[in-house]
């Protein structure tokens, strides 16, 4: 019984892994997503308004801020839908997500002014999508989500989650007006600065950092603090393991460079399990990452990167690195590349396969032949 593993690398937020079921002979797909290729729009930078000085006779930069125009320009509360409706967004037939109403691609200046409130529609958006993303691949793919560790078939890196962000605990100081002997209407003119003083820091640190309401941490996941770490991980705990004779990447992006990585770091493993390799827009880089020449040479005999390009699927694209042939993926967008070259990844994985079989056969012809003409 013939087990076949194909491992694929490719973009969004996700902390687990989606492990494939009723796949025909065993046969396992990993894929391994990488730097973010699935975004809606651009950022947009904020400004700040006219800071004309109108408190107190200090000179600092806070007391120049103007607090009632910054009230003026605050934005509505960052209550969101949770769900494509309740936003007026919708896939069409073509898997392309439109507006409801006017069929318009996602806007994300959707009001002038308010880029904060913008980015974190934006960010409420993405969100959702995601989760309708896995939802499609776990009802239309027959994919079961499952957390780290276990799994065989197709196996879905998730190189991008690398940490988690959780809001710093907050330190609280005590007031040293609440001991002292101070007069009482001293003690209130000095509270009622300090709130004043504190509350114009908070507006200019809100619009000096839009992005951020509060202060966060980031808490790195154990053994997969990196793409590379999380691709050495998954092929230690899962591939490595598993009974499958041949196994295959797709590695997009960020996952080609993390794919070579994993072979600097395992090459003997990785060359007698792997039967074949497509990268799509690879950002790989041999002499950057120092890959030795036995990988190289590997690559060129088992690895095919599918560019962005506008020649046709398939076109021989040159390539100033001794790794792997380059053909153009049949667009120019980075993004599309893995899509618009499936039908060519899989038809090189079936003839890697074939060659693979055929030429471990003919050895064995010529042996037994030899044998039988020494025996004569």
């Amino acid at each position: 019984m013939r087990n076949d593993v194909s491992v694929s690398c490719g973009p969004r937020k996700c902390g687990s892994n989606l492990v494939g079921a009723r796949i025909p002979r065993g046969k396992v797909i990993t894929t391994a997503r990488g730097s973010s290729s699935g975004e809606l729009e651009g950022h947009a930078s904020s400004r700040l308004p006219p800071q004309p000085c109108s408190w107190g006779q200090s000179s600092d930069l806070l007391s120049r801020i103007d607090l009632d125009e910054l009230m003026k320009k605050d934005e509505p509360p960052l209550d969101f839908p949770d769900t494509l409706e309740g936003f007026e967004y919708a896939f069409n037939e073509k898997g392309q997500l439109r507006h409801i109403k006017t069929g318009e691609p996602f806007v994300f200046n959707y009001r002038e002014d308010l880029h904060r409130w913008n980015q974190k529609r934006y960010e409420a958006l993405g969100e959702i999508i995601t989760k309708y993303v896995y939802e499609l691949l776990e009802k239309d793919c027959n994919l079961k989500k499952i957390s780290i560790p276990e799994g065989y078939g197709v196996i879905v890196l998730n190189p991008n989650e690398n940490y988690i962000e959780v809001e710093k605990p907050k330190i609280h100081v005590q007031s040293s007006s609440d001991s002292s002997d101070e007069p009482a209407e001293k003690r209130e003119r000095k509270d009622k600065i300090s709130k004043e003083t504190k509350k114009r820091r908070d507006f200019y640190e809100k619009y000096r950092n839009p992005q951020r309401e509060k202060e966060m941490m980031q808490l790195y996941i154990r053994e997969n603090g990196s793409p590379e770490e999380h691709a050495i991980y998954v092929w230690d705990h899962f591939i490595a393991q598993s009974a499958a004779e041949n196994v295959f990447f797709v590695a997009h992006s960020y996952g080609g460079l993390a794919f070579v990585e994993l072979m600097i770091q395992r090459e003997a493993d990785v060359k007698s399990k792997v039967t074949a390799v497509a990268l799509t827009d690879s950002v790989h880089n041999v002499w950057h990452q120092e890959a030795g020449k036995t990988i190289r040479e590997w690559m060129r005999e088992n690895c095919c990167n599918w560019v962005s390009s506008s020649e046709p699927l398939d076109t021989s694209v040159e390539s100033m690195l001794p790794d792997c042939p380059r053909v153009s993926a049949g667009t120019d967008r980075h993004e599309l590349t893995s899509w618009k070259s499936f039908p060519s990844i899989f038809k090189f994985f079936t003839e890697a396969s074939e060659a693979k079989t055929s030429s471990l056969k003919p050895a064995l012809t010529r042996r037994s032949h030899r044998i039988k003409h020494e025996e004569l």
